[in-house]
């Protein structure tokens, strides 16, 4: 073989040895700036289907079992909701009957109740003689241009007794202030004189109070009561009171009294009357009529 034969063999070799591996690419040519794409492995025809259609199928399941436990959860608190309404409503009417029982059934009007003539009388039919009682009340009285709130306590040991008494004035105009209210007050000691199953009349003595801004003023206090059966557990009640000094006071009140077991109903008149230096602005002389209710033991 002639030389030039030799060495155009040996450049054909080494040019097939340098050149790179071809591609086998079908209608693209070869790109090296491309990146490279995930593969998928390779799986029969219809795999896929079945796959997406089990996640969607366990998807659901997932769904419906999450709804029907809210359901649930939603009507179990309904259910707890609605037993505690029924107990607290049951408890509540029990509450509310008992105290109806209990008002009914106790206080000091509730007539003869012993079975014979000669049968020592029960405390219920002592009416104002019983030997111990307890009263309290609140009583409001609307005056020209204000009102009057009245507390009252009070207990009996058969003769003697206490009397507490709290009185608020206020103004109710379009000019009113706190400066405007007065606060009266009351403490006796009391002594029966006549205690009758149907009439107990009381005097009273102790001290009284005002309260002004700024002041305080505190005097002997005078009193008298009385309390009497006028028909049934209808009661007549009245009441005098006085302060001489170092301010006057005159306070002169009657009403009625309903007494429905230990529960009493009250309304009447009442007249108050102040020194001018301590009695509310624009008010000299009050007459107004008064109702409230109170209890009994």
């Amino acid at each position: 073989m002639s030389f030039p034969k030799v060495v155009l063999g040996g450049g054909l070799l080494a040019g097939l040895l340098a050149a790179p591996p071809a591609e086998a690419r079908f209608g693209k040519h070869s790109d090296s700036n491309e990146t490279s794409k995930p593969v998928h492995k390779a799986s029969a025809i219809g795999a896929d289907d079945d796959a997406s259609k089990k996640e969607d199928e366990n998807r659901n399941r997932s769904l419906k079992t999450t709804t029907v436990s809210s359901t649930d959860d939603c009507c179990s608190a309904s259910a707890s909701d609605d037993a505690a309404a029924i107990i607290l409503g049951a408890v509540f009417e029990l509450l509310f009957r008992g105290m109806g029982e209990a008002i009914a059934a106790t206080g000091t009007h509730h007539g003869h109740d012993s079975d014979g003539v000669d049968a020592p009388p029960e405390r219920n039919s002592l009416r104002h003689a019983v030997p111990f009682s307890f009263r309290a009340g609140v009583l409001a009285s609307p005056v020209e241009g204000g009102m009057g709130v009245d507390f009252d306590v009070g207990w009996d040991l058969r003769r003697f007794g206490v009397d507490l008494r709290l009185s608020r004035l206020m103004g109710t105009g379009a000019g009113a202030s706190s400066r405007d209210i007065r606060t009266l007050g009351e403490l006796h000691v009391t002594y029966s004189s006549l205690v009758r199953e149907d009439l107990r009349m009381r005097a009273e003595a102790g001290v009284s109070t005002v309260d002004l801004p700024g002041r305080v003023y505190v005097g002997p206090s005078l009193g008298m009561s009385v309390e009497a059966c006028l028909l049934g557990p209808l009661d007549v009640e009245a009441r005098f009171q006085v302060t001489p000094f170092p301010y006057r006071q005159m306070d002169v009140r009657a009403g009625l009294a309903l007494h429905l077991g230990s529960l009493m109903l009250r309304g009447g008149a009442r007249s108050l009357y102040l020194d001018s230096e301590v009695r509310p602005p624009g008010q000299d002389r009050s007459f107004a009529p008064e109702f409230g209710m109170g209890f009994t033991f």
